[in-house]
This record gives structure tokens, sequence and C-alpha cells, in this order.
């Protein structure tokens, strides 16, 4: 073929007048079951077996028990009408025959009797015993005040969470939800100890992993005495990092109740509570250092003694005062 008849200049007309097609498409598309039919893809697939079996889970972990007894039942008779000697003959295979069905018998009843003592542990949601607190720390400006009550209301809301605490910095900035009754007065929560929580195994494996603990059955876990500010039945807790400087401690009042889903969220709301506290520490040293120099010697001379360095919002009491 000749390159040259298909690459043939177009002839254009003078003195025709250009024009501008206009097509007209319709606005709006309807769809309707009706034209087009039944609905002929696959369709989902149903277990008839799996359904039936949740359906009747006493009567199949029970089968087992009435297969063997009736197999006990007709070997007896089976030897009794077929008029062969009761005592059992090594030489005869009838014997022998008898014997096997009798131990297949004897272990299908065993076998019923395990599933009928072996049950899943329903999980149900509990009450947590403990009395209602909500301590903020006075020291927090309005917008991380107003943060940290709306990750209290959003977990409490969406999750089985029903304790929350915040340590950051040293600091215990938040306690809220029910929490345990305190020794000597009844009616007020346990004062959450930081020193204490700080030098325990829970706290310093969160932050030095620095992802996120679940941990799904709380009683299972020796660390739980580590967390006695939490209610006496809690369920389960997740130990949420926020950076390198604090954690948030969620418990919850059902075994398993955070779902891989409330997770993944409980990570990126704790992403977004250290940005927003770091924020504020950032803002308080800036202030601390630009208007108080002397304050600022004070800290290191502090930190040269004790080899402990005081953090910003530990000494933010002094800066207030001031």
């Amino acid at each position: 073929m000749d390159a040259g008849t298909l690459l043939c200049p177009i002839p254009l007309n003078p003195n025709r007048p250009y024009s501008l097609r206009r097509f007209s498409f319709p606005r709006f598309i309807r769809a309707s079951s009706t034209s087009q039919g039944d609905y002929k893809g696959p369709k989902p697939k149903r277990e008839w077996v799996a359904d039936w079996v949740s359906r009747n889970d006493d009567a199949v972990r029970s089968l087992p028990i009435y297969v063997g007894g009736a197999s006990l039942l007709a070997v007896l008779v089976n030897r009794s009408v077929s008029g062969i000697a009761p005592v059992a003959d090594a030489s005869s295979a009838q014997s022998r025959a008898d014997l096997l069905t009798l131990g297949l018998a004897v272990t299908n009843i065993l076998v019923g009797l395990v599933w009928l003592s072996i049950r899943p542990k329903s999980i149900s949601v509990v009450n947590p015993q403990g009395v209602k607190c909500q301590r903020i720390y006075s020291h927090l400006p309005d917008f991380v005040v107003s943060e940290l009550l709306w990750l209290w209301e959003s977990m409490s809301a969406v999750s089985c969470c029903r304790s929350l605490v915040i340590v950051y910095d040293s600091i215990c900035i938040l306690q809220i939800g029910i929490a345990a009754a305190s020794s000597f007065d009844e009616v007020e929560p346990v004062v959450v100890d930081v020193n204490k929580l700080i030098q325990g195994s829970l706290y310093r494996g969160v932050l030095k992993s620095g992802s996120q603990s679940y941990l799904a059955n709380l009683s299972l876990y020796p660390g739980k005495s580590e967390l006695p500010f939490l209610p006496s039945n809690t369920q389960a807790v997740i130990l949420q990092p926020l950076g390198d400087k604090g954690i948030a401690i969620i418990g919850g009042d059902t075994i398993r109740g955070f779902t891989t889903s409330d997770q993944a969220w409980i990570t990126l709301i704790g992403e977004k509570l250290d940005a927003t506290l770091t924020k504020y520490v950032n803002n308080i040293t800036l202030a601390v250092f630009c208007s108080f120099p002397s304050l600022v010697l004070l800290v290191i001379l502090q930190k040269k003694r004790s080899k402990k360095f005081m953090s910003i919002m530990q000494f933010r009491h002094i800066y207030s005062d001031i």
C-alpha cells in the first residue's frame, strides 16, 4: 500500500462557511432493574451445614454419645441373638470384630462427653466497678482541653472504652471515666501515681517499642498490678504511646472488645494528640526561654545536681506563679 494515499491533503474550501456541530447529550441517565432483567451474576454461597451446626450446637455436641450408645447396644443385641457364647474367644473372628466395635463405641461416647464439657466461654459486657472521675491538668490551654474531651467522648461512644488516663511529660494530664475507688474514701477515685507508673515494665516497654500494646484479657497479665487506678474488673487495656514523652491508657469493659479498626483508629488519634501536646510544650518552652532566662538557669542547675531533667510541664507551675 502506498503511503501517499494515506497522507493525502484535505482540500480547504474558503467559500464554505465553518460550522460547529452541536451534539446533544441526555442530561439524566435512568437505571431500571426491570429493563435489564433479573441479576444473573454470581450469588453469594451459603454454607448450609455450617448454619445448621450453629443453630443446633447442643444436638451436634451430643451426637457422638448417641452414636456410641446405639453402637454399643447393637453389638450386645447381635451377640445375644447370634447364639455366640458370651465369653470372648480370641480364636473367633466374630469376637474380635465385636471387641473392635465396642472400642469404637466407647471412643464415640468419650468424644461426646468431651465436646459437652468444653464450650467456648461467652464474652459479655461487664459493669466497671469504681467511681466516676474527671481530672484535667489545670495548666492546659483551652484548645488542648477541648481536644482531650473530644478524644474521650469519641472513644467512649464508638468503642468499649470506659476509662482513659493520659500521662505526658511525667504529668497526668487527664484521668476520666470510671476509676478505682480509693481505699480511704470510697467516693474519691484513686490518684494516678505517675512516678510509680513510669518505673513499671508496662510503661517502659511501650515507650521502648514505640508501638501500641493491646492487652486483650487483662486478668491474664501480671502487669495488671501496675494499673491500680483502673477499675478492678477492667477486661481489656490498650497502651498507646504518645511519641516518646507519654502514654494513653485505655480501659475497656469487654474481653477482646477493641477491634482491629479500633486499634488502628486509636493509633492515629494518639499521633494527633502527640502533635498537639508537643506544640503546647514547645510554646511553653519558647515563652519561658524568652521571658525568664533566670528560670532557664535554674533548670540547668537542677539537671546537673540531680541528673534528672525537670520537664517543661513540671516547672510550668513556677512559670505560672511568676
